[in-house]
């Protein structure tokens, strides 16, 4: 069984200007609670085997109500954190993939870097190119490689 990759960018959180402590300690502005919150009706029905998140604590709590709405445990993986290789995100993914529906929780650097793997690798992709925070990639995969994707805006809390 292989599972669409919802490739998610992390909630509205502060400034990362006005952010004094580590940046991976960045939490969710109450806006991106609302957001993360507004996910679990997004995904309406869908079912997950597997919720994967870059370890930051904002990324972490954009899925954290997802989380408990399916009965999963968040995962985290360095593949999926700021700075990442883009061999180790796009590696991470597919094989997550293999084992169903997969949702995963990361940056907008990650979500570019992956969105240029599939431009190279002329995957069609619907929708305009953008990387709002709290909005889903929805990542098509056939026989362990990306088919298609498309653009889910950020739901409205």
């Amino acid at each position: 069984m292989t599972g669409p990759i919802y490739l998610v960018r992390h909630a509205k959180a502060g400034h990362r200007e006005r952010w004094t402590d580590h940046d991976e300690l960045r939490p969710l502005t109450k806006k991106g609670v609302q957001q993360a919150e507004a996910l679990v009706q997004l995904f309406g029905e869908q079912t997950f085997a597997r919720l994967i998140s870059s370890r930051y604590v904002r990324c972490v709590q954009t899925f954290e109500p997802l989380a408990e709405a399916r009965s999963l445990v968040i995962e985290e993986a360095d593949a999926l954190a700021e700075g990442a290789a883009r061999s180790d995100s796009v590696e991470l993914m597919l094989e997550a993939a293999e084992g169903g529906p997969v949702a995963l929780s990361t940056h907008g650097d990650i979500i570019m870097n992956v969105l240029d793997e599939l431009a190279e690798l002329g995957v069609p992709l619907e929708g305009p190119v953008l990387l709002e925070k709290g909005s889903t990639w929805i990542l098509d995969v056939a026989d362990g490689a990306f088919s298609a994707g498309r653009y889910v805006p950020p739901p409205s809390p």
